[in-house]
């Protein structure tokens, strides 16, 4: 009988669309294993196509394309050295399936799939995949081994099955994104696994940043007791070894990595950071160029970049315009001196003026308004483009998600852009994130230790700087108020009243949730960006956008201005472009 199992956990960051070079990256995974003498290479959920794939994965060409990469990986494994447990999509009997395959001796030794198919939030597998029959175990160098599936650890069915069928040890791969709280959740789910079945539990999990989710990795084994046997690194690859030997009990994990991870704002940081590097990365961008306004929010933008990048590889111009303040200039200038970026001044003057020439003959005998403001903005938006479609470099946009919820952006101007690494980010979160930075990086950050953000930039109050002695709150709550508003009505659903009821006036809740629904348009052609909270803009929270719905709890609300809306509907605005 086996007494001892070496297994090694690759916890790495494959690429969506690219099962050759995923197939390459477990190769080089599996030769780091075999020269630390491990018995077996383990690899996450669907680890072949990466994760999610999404509708790619329907693809016939697709899935040929992931099996051959797996038989290729299978045959290699003849050399004697390292067994290979890897997840890809796979066909059997007309039907795809999220399948798991121990690949050992030369051959595909044995494959199972994916029982409970999660469609909520982010997911949505039902779409593409067929659930599998309840497995059982599979037995890896003499040892009998359970292979739930990530989802299928969440509820008690599979693994139950595993145990009464004679599992000795629970294997889970994943691709769990990450969000705030996402690990206590993991953790807490895990655990009640283990007490159940009387069986230690790896949890494998994917790490990298794939179109809005961030992967953030951070796996870890819990022994049949629930202490905490070993814990890799989040946001970071890595191939550990875990040792296993069989006693009295059972088997139990009796080395292995203990790794310091990222929490709360660090984690959120790190996360967005990653995200932004893979977008850039995997995407083939040279680098990124960016609006340093001396604000808030472009300057820890630009800080992500460097950190995710590297400062030769950002680039900053700083637009002014007759509204810019003499702070703003300074403030910019200094951030982008911190940081070591790229910097240059580019006024837009000229820009705005050609179009207030060519629509003059238009607007004659109307004044000044939000039009105007706009142009400033979307002549900055066409510069940035332009550096981009020239140079090659990513626009980054720098909206966070306060102003993305209540449509303080302007289309084709400042939401320009290939990607936004503070989108699910509120203003206040932005503030705290930038005294953050200035005092921590994370691990690997290529940007300068110290103060990147100018403390002017994080206590002065916000503005757009369209217009003279402009500030955000001139035309919204403050953003203590409206971060807490929005919290209650994107990520709680809450009702007006109960909103109301946490010590909010009920004006201003209405004018904010107004504001929220009539924005999903501005929503719906923003660039992707990371996902943080629970819900975030995309892929979590899909609303209409011709939407007369508003709480009747919160009572009437009065006629829009181009018209009263029909009987019985609530109320229409003319909306801001």
């Amino acid at each position: 009988m086996t007494q001892t199992l070496a297994l090694a956990l690759a916890q790495l960051n494959p690429v969506v669309g690219d099962p050759t070079g995923n197939a390459d990256r477990a190769r080089v995974a599996r030769a780091q294993a075999a020269a630390m003498g491990a018995d077996a290479l383990m690899l996450p959920e669907l680890f072949l196509s990466a994760y999610p794939p999404e509708d790619l994965v329907l693809k016939p060409a697709f899935q040929d394309a992931c099996r051959k990469a797996c038989d290729e990986l299978a045959a290699e494994t003849a050399d004697g050295g390292p067994a290979i447990l890897i997840g890809l999509p796979w066909v059997e009997a007309g039907k795809l399936y999220n399948a798991y395959a121990l690949l050992d001796g030369g051959r595909v030794q044995s494959v199972r799939f994916k029982v409970d198919l999660p469609n909520y939030g982010v997911f949505d597998e039902k779409r593409v995949f067929e659930p599998g029959p309840l497995p059982g175990p599979v037995t890896l160098r003499g040892v009998r081994i359970g292979l739930p599936i990530c989802e299928d650890i969440w509820e008690t069915e599979v693994v139950e099955c595993l145990a009464e069928t004679g599992a000795e040890i629970l294997l889970s791969p994943n691709g769990s994104p990450y969000r705030r709280g996402v690990r206590d959740e993991r953790i807490a789910v895990a655990v009640p696994r283990v007490v159940e079945s009387g069986l230690p539990l790896v949890y494998l999990n994917q790490v990298g940043g794939q179109d809005e989710l961030v992967f953030d990795g951070a796996s870890f084994v819990l022994n049949a007791d629930r202490s905490l046997a070993s814990q890799l690194p989040a946001f970071r690859e890595a191939v550990v070894l875990t040792r296993w030997v069989r006693d009295a009990g059972g088997w139990r994990c009796a080395e292995g990595d203990r790794a310091i991870v990222e929490e709360g704002e660090q984690a959120d940081y790190a996360a967005c950071t990653l995200g932004l590097k893979d977008y850039v990365d995997k995407n083939g961008f040279k680098g990124v160029v960016l609006g340093l306004s001396g604000g808030i929010d472009s300057a820890i933008c630009a800080a992500m970049a460097v950190d995710a990048l590297g400062p030769e590889r950002v680039r900053c111009l700083m637009m002014p315009y007759r509204y810019t303040s003499q702070d703003s200039l300074k403030d910019a200038f200094e951030c982008a001196r911190a940081l070591g970026v790229t910097y240059e001044i580019v006024p837009i003057e000229p820009v705005v003026a050609g179009f207030q020439s060519v629509l003059a003959p238009l607007f004659t005998g109307r004044d000044a308004d939000i039009t105007e403001e706009n142009m400033q903005s979307r002549a900055r938006g066409t510069i940035l483009m332009s550096v981009s479609n020239k140079f090659g470099p990513m626009v980054i946009t720098t909206g966070n998600k306060s102003e993305m919820s209540v449509g303080y952006c302007t289309l084709y101007g400042d939401m320009n852009g290939g990607f936004n690494p503070i989108k699910d980010l509120y203003k206040m979160e932005v503030y705290r994130l930038s005294a953050l930075r200035n005092r921590w990086k994370p691990q690997g950050a290529r940007g300068p230790d110290g103060v990147v953000i100018p403390e002017n930039i994080i206590t002065k109050a916000p503005t757009a700087e369209l217009r003279e002695n402009q500030k955000d709150q001139d035309s919204l709550p403050p953003y203590e108020v409206l971060d807490d508003i929005l919290t209650c009505l994107v990520e709680q659903e809450m009702r007006v009243a109960d909103i109301v009821a946490r010590g909010h006036a009920l004006d201003v809740v209405k004018k904010v949730e107004r504001l929220l629904y009539l924005a999903e348009y501005k929503r719906r052609q923003a660039a992707p960006g990371v996902k943080v909270t629970r819900r975030s803009f995309g892929r979590d929270r899909r609303y209409p956008i011709v939407n007369r719905f508003r709480d009747p709890g919160a009572g009437p609300y009065l006629p829009a201005a181009n018209g009263p809306a029909p009987q019985g509907a609530a109320r229409l605005d003319v909306v801001d472009f």
